[in-house]
């Protein structure tokens, strides 16, 4: 369970889900478990009839079956306010690097212990794109592949959820060369 205490009835909520070492000021991280995202009653005990503003979540719905991450998208769009959104970061489907494509494969490349052995899809921006608004959410690109592998992307501000494993930020990428993507999107409840 989430501890709200510390905010005010106006402070915005953000939080990121699957935080690891994520700790950014204003934001509360989370861990599966202090909110798992499928389990409902966690949502309602955190949050009750507070919304949230903003829910980051940056290489996690990788870990869930298309189902599970379309059950996660309706539980957070439940819980977000009018106008509320999650920006996601998964790594991309489409992205033409095979090293890339073999490090993010379901099951990942090796040992089980690999953080990347419980992937359980690899998201295109179709898959992410149509996961997002069968939930109820109107979607905005902000990074990602198309399906001939060309990357594209839209500035985003970092203040409104930050990705590390984007084009501006991950160290991976430098000269122009990009050598490590994720595909970003902003799902928003209108």
């Amino acid at each position: 369970m989430i501890n709200l205490s510390h905010l005010g009835p106006a402070d915005p909520v953000k939080i990121i889900v699957g935080a690891s070492s994520q700790d950014y000021p204003g934001w509360i991280p989370t861990q599966e478990e202090d909110l798992n995202l499928l389990n409902r009653s966690d949502w309602e005990e955190s949050f009750g009839s507070r919304r949230i503003d903003v829910i980051l979540s940056e290489h996690v719905w990788e870990h869930l079956t298309y189902d599970e991450g379309m059950e996660a998208a309706r539980i957070c769009f439940d819980y977000l306010k009018p106008g509320g959104y999650i920006r996601c970061a998964v790594p991309d489907g489409n992205f033409p690097n095979e090293w890339y494509q073999n490090m993010v494969k379901v099951g990942g490349p090796g040992p089980a212990d690999h953080p990347a052995a419980s992937h359980k899809i690899v998201h295109t921006y179709r898959t992410l794109t149509r996961m997002f608004e069968e939930a109820g959410c109107k979607v905005k690109l902000l990074e990602y592949c198309d399906d001939s592998g060309v990357f594209h992307r839209e500035e985003w501000d970092p203040q409104d959820g930050f990705i590390y494993r984007s084009f501006r930020f991950d160290h991976r990428n430098k000269d122009g060369e990009l050598g490590f993507v994720s595909l970003i999107v902003d799902a928003v409840k209108e």
